[in-house]
């Protein structure tokens, strides 16, 4: 058994335990002082043109990249196997839709910074923290597409390196091993990642949180004419005058 260096066991074990840490109570935290600071802050009111078209790619994209991750990650390569579906087919399967959410996480994000650089009003009410969160974004996504792309030349199974690694944080027993046999690329990605988690609760991606789901089953709304219209006349509605305090 190879010997784990003190700094692989800070990297890949110290690092992720603390950042869930911070993650977890940070949000806690954040609930109970800052609840009225717990909004995305939305800034459609400066510009919508832009928000229209690079709020749903970025936000479909991102869905559709953390299914992949779940897929890929959480998911061994055995139960899949179990099912019949060979490597070759999710290697192909993987990259086929990696790619697409690629293209739109990277197509929203483009749009969604741009506006936040450019347009004068919106970037007015964009904090130090947002910045450094949009930073760790760019560089996780760009690290998180580019394995996908070299995939089409030279693939590397990560589903032998990273993914052990990743379940075993939640045993309690990491896989440092394996971790640092992964590329370059997946070990800044997961580092980036683990940074970006620590920030999260102190920026205004808490929102995530706060997706209006009992929107499934509210009651519908009923929305009525604002056209005025003219009172019934008494006696027309079935409704007599009558004197203060007389029963109906």
């Amino acid at each position: 058994m190879t010997r784990v260096s003190a700094g692989d066991l800070l990297w890949w074990v110290i690092l992720p335990y603390l950042s869930l840490t911070i993650f977890v109570v940070g949000h806690v935290w954040r609930w109970r002082y800052d609840q009225f600071g717990w909004t995305s802050r939305s800034t459609q009111m400066q510009e919508r043109r832009l928000l229209r078209w690079g709020g749903p790619l970025f936000h479909y994209g991102t869905f559709a990249a953390i299914l992949g991750h779940a897929l890929g990650i959480l998911v061994p390569s055995a139960w899949t196997g179990t099912l019949g579906v060979s490597e070759e087919v999710y290697h192909r399967f993987a990259s086929g839709a990696g790619m697409v959410a690629a293209v739109l996480v990277i197509a929203g994000v483009v749009v969604l910074a741009g506006r936040r650089l450019l347009v004068p009003r919106v970037r007015a009410t964009t904090d130090a923290v947002d910045y450094v969160a949009l930073v760790l974004l760019l560089v996780g996504i760009l690290t998180g597409v580019l394995p996908t792309l070299l995939s089409l030349v030279n693939a590397h199974d990560y589903r032998a390196t990273v993914a052990p690694w990743f379940r075993g944080l939640f045993i309690g027993r990491p896989d440092v091993e394996a971790i640092t046999a992964a590329p370059l690329v997946y070990q800044v990605h997961v580092t980036v990642v683990w940074v970006l988690f620590a920030v999260w609760p102190f920026s205004r991606l808490v929102h995530a949180w706060s997706v209006p789901v009992w929107y499934l089953w509210r009651p519908f709304i009923v929305y009525r004419s604002r056209r005025a219209v003219r009172p019934d006349e008494p006696g027309t509605s079935g409704r007599r005058w009558r004197r203060i305090g007389a029963p109906y």
